[in-house]
């Protein structure tokens, strides 16, 4: 009678075994396959776990045997891995089909057009529509990079000018240097910096005449118009015979761009003295 307790009881200690072990195997399973849709250190939202076959109850579940770590409501990322800003940013336009924008100085240093190396943490300019703006814990997030967040359509709703860049295994949506240029031009800081973002320019010396053709004709900033095409011609770039000036609008208004310095007859605009007179 022992003896058969005894049996049934360590056949009952092996069954829980057993299926503690096909638990776990089969969590494993569904996290490598995980893995094999997305990078290491992806965040990996709610929505999108779902949709790969692990629901809320499971979610909650893997969280609570360490496998996933909460970042903020519907919101994880693998237990022992630190997902960068350009990662996560990544992560949140492929899972949840947004399109946040990597643009400005940012996508110009990505592409190999920075003057100068940038002096301590870098800074990553970032671009949504209306109606597609960052959640709170990603703009407050400790990342690698410093975050400057703007929501603007100064150059449309649409992706015009926009190009995929592969960086670390991550797909980023990253301006194109033609877009990017006018991007850093109207920055609410840019009257200041002029004479570095000339510096910038001097260095575009194969943008394509006619996607900047339909940058400028999209534009609806005067002010950044009026500047490109001076920064442009101070350059003597080659690609700017190319362009139809007649059918970009300039309106004809005056821009004090800056509050003291120098006319610019042509394009009815005062900029700093410094920029005009740099050779």
């Amino acid at each position: 009678m022992l003896n058969t307790c005894i049996q049934t009881q360590n056949n009952y200690i092996c069954c829980k075994n057993s299926l503690k072990f096909a638990e776990t195997t089969n969590m494993t399973t569904k996290i490598k396959q995980i893995l094999d849709l997305s990078p290491r250190n992806s965040v990996l939202f709610s929505s999108w776990l779902t949709a790969q076959n692990l629901d809320a109850k499971e979610q909650y579940s893997y969280m609570k045997r360490g496998w996933l770590s909460r970042i903020s409501k519907g919101v994880y990322k693998l237990n022992g891995t630190t997902p960068t800003l350009l990662s996560t940013i990544s992560s949140y336009n492929e899972q949840l089909g947004k399109h946040c924008i990597i643009g400005a100085h940012t996508a110009l240093e990505m592409r190999g057009y920075s003057h100068y190396l940038s002096m301590g943490k870098p800074t990553a300019y970032l671009f949504t529509e209306q109606t597609e703006r960052l959640p709170k814990w990603l703009l407050d997030g400790d990342w690698e990079m410093n975050v400057r967040y703007m929501i603007t359509s100064f150059l449309g709703d649409s992706l015009l000018g926009i190009e995929t860049m592969t960086v670390d295994h991550n797909n980023l949506l990253v301006s194109s240097a033609e877009r990017a240029i006018l991007e850093c031009l109207n920055l609410p800081d840019a009257s200041s910096s002029l004479l570095d973002i000339y510096h910038i320019m001097e260095g575009l010396t194969t943008l394509r005449p006619n996607l900047m053709q339909t940058l400028l004709e999209t534009c609806t900033s005067l002010k950044v118009k009026r500047l490109f095409l001076y920064m442009a011609e101070k350059a003597n770039h080659p690609w700017l015979q190319y362009l139809n000036t007649e059918k970009i609008s300039l309106g004809s208004s005056r821009f004090m761009v800056t509050p003291t310095g120098k006319y610019i007859r042509k394009y009815n605009m005062t900029i700093s003295k410094e920029l005009v007179e740099y050779e």
